[in-house]
C-alpha cells in the first residue's frame, strides 16, 4: 500500500489530492474549471499537460460525473447505515461537524458539506433537530429502513444462496497470513466461536449479556460493518473511539482486533493503530475499489504521465543544449586554430623580410 510520488520533491499523490482535507471530487471540479480556462494563471505543468490532452479530460470527467452519481448514493446508503448502526439513531450534530472535518470525511468518502448540502438533500431519510452551533443539536433517521439493516455479510450469504440454490447461513471469512501458527486450545476455541450463530449488527441486543461470547461477536460483526462501509476498508483506531458512545463500545473495545486476528489486522505503520479488514485486501491491495478511489486513481494516472512527459521535454531540452554547447565548442576551437595558423604565417612573412 505504498503511496506514488508525484515528483521528485517527495510529495505523494495522495498528498496532493487530499491536500487541505480535499477530496478526489473536489479535485475533478478543478479540472472542470481548468476546461473552461478559469484560474489559469495558477495552472502548473500538469493541468497544462491536462489542457494539451482535451480527449484524456473528457474521457476522464464523463467518467468521474457518472462515478460521481453512483458514489453519492453510497454515500446516502452509508450514512444511513452509520446512523442505524448507533444506539440511538442518532448522532449529535456538533460532533459531526467537527470529526467530520477532520478525520471521519476521509476513511467513509463524506464532503465536506455533508450537513448542509448532503443531509437536506434527503429529507426523506434525515432530520436536523437544533442548529449544529448550539451544541445540543444531533441528526435522527425520519424513520427505520429495513433494505439498509443488512450487513456486508449478510448480503453476501443471500448472494451465495441465490448462486448455488442451497441456504447459506452468514459467517465471518476467518483467515490467517501463511505461516501463521495457533496452538490447538486457540484453534478450538476459533471453531466453536464460529459455530454461534451470526448477530447482525443492526440487531436489538438490548436483551444481550455485555460480557457474554454472544455479545463479542455481535460487536466483531459491529467492526466488520464500519471496516466495510469505510473507503480504503481500515479505520484507525483513534477514530473508532470517537463513536464509543454511538456504538456502545467498550473502554477496551481495540482488544478485539488482537483477539480476532483472523478477521482484522492491526497495522502499526506510522505510528498510528490502524484496524483493516483482512478478507478486502489481496497483496496489499484492495480486492473492491470505491468508485471515489476509481475517480482519484484515474487522476492520478494523468498526473502521472503529465510529469513523465514535461521530464522528457525537460530531458530533451537539455540534451539540446549540451549538443549546442559541443557544436559551439568545436566552433571555437576551429576559430582559435586558425588565428593561430594565421599569426604563425605573419611570423615567417616577417622572418623572411
Amino acid at each position: 500500500m505504498q503511496e506514488q510520488l508525484c515528483d521528485g520533491g517527495g510529495i505523494s499523490c495522495s498528498e496532493e489530492v487530499n491536500k487541505g482535507n480535499r477530496t478526489p471530487l473536489d479535485v475533478q471540479e478543478d479540472v472542470q474549471r481548468m476546461g473552461t480556462g478559469q484560474e489559469e494563471s495558477n495552472l502548473n505543468v500538469t493541468t497544462t499537460y491536462l489542457v494539451q490532452h482535451k480527449s484524456s479530460v473528457v474521457d476522464f470527467l464523463n467518467k468521474s460525473n457518472s462515478k460521481k452519481q453512483k458514489s453519492e448514493k453510497l454515500q446516502n446508503a452509508a450514512y444511513q447505515q452509520l446512523m442505524q448502526l448507533s444506539f440511538k439513531n442518532q448522532s449529535t450534530a456538533t460532533q459531526q461537524v467537527h470529526v467530520n472535518n477532520q478525520m471521519v470525511k476521509r476513511e467513509f468518502g463524506f464532503p465536506n458539506d455533508l450537513l448542509v448540502n448532503l443531509v437536506p438533500k434527503y429529507p426523506e431519510y434525515f432530520k436536523l433537530i437544533g442548529e449544529p452551533g448550539e451544541g445540543k443539536s444531533f441528526l435522527q433517521l425520519v424513520e427505520w429502513n429495513p433494505e439498509f439493516a443488512k450487513s456486508v455479510i449478510e448480503v453476501r450469504a443471500e448472494e451465495e444462496s441465490r448462486l448455488t440454490g442451497i441456504k447459506t447461513r452468514p459467517a465471518f471469512n476467518w483467515k490467517l497470513p501463511p505461516g501463521f501458527f495457533i496452538r490447538k486450545e486457540v484453534r478450538e476455541w476459533i471453531r466453536d466461536w464460529m459455530e454461534l450463530p451470526y448477530i447482525s449488527p443492526y440487531d436489538d441486543v438490548s436483551n444481550l449479556d455485555q460480557s457474554s461470547r454472544e455479545m463479542e461477536k455481535r460487536n466483531v460483526g459491529v467492526f466488520h460493518e464500519l471496516l466495510s462501509l469505510s473507503l480504503y476498508k481500515r479505520v484507525a483506531i483513534p477514530i473508532l473511539g470517537k463513536f464509543s458512545d454511538e456504538y456502545r463500545f467498550s473502554n477496551a473495545f481495540s482488544n478485539v482486533f488482537t483477539r480476532h486476528s483472523g478477521i482484522f489486522y492491526v497495522s502499526l505503520k506510522g505510528g498510528i493503530k490502524t484496524a483493516m479488514l483482512r478478507e478486502a485486501y489481496k497483496d496489499s491491495e484492495l480486492v473492491d475499489r470505491d468508485p471515489l478511489l476509481e475517480i482519484k486513481n484515474k487522476f492520478l494516472e494523468l498526473l502521472s504521465e503529465g510529469h513523465r512527459q514535461r521530464a522528457d521535454q525537460l530531458r530533451l531540452q537539455r540534451e539540446m543544449v549540451q549538443e549546442d554547447m559541443k557544436m559551439m565548442a568545436v566552433g571555437n576551437t576551429r576559430l582559435d586554430d586558425q588565428k593561430y595558423e594565421e599569426e604563425l604565417l605573419g611570423e615567417e612573412e616577417d622572418a623572411e623580410l
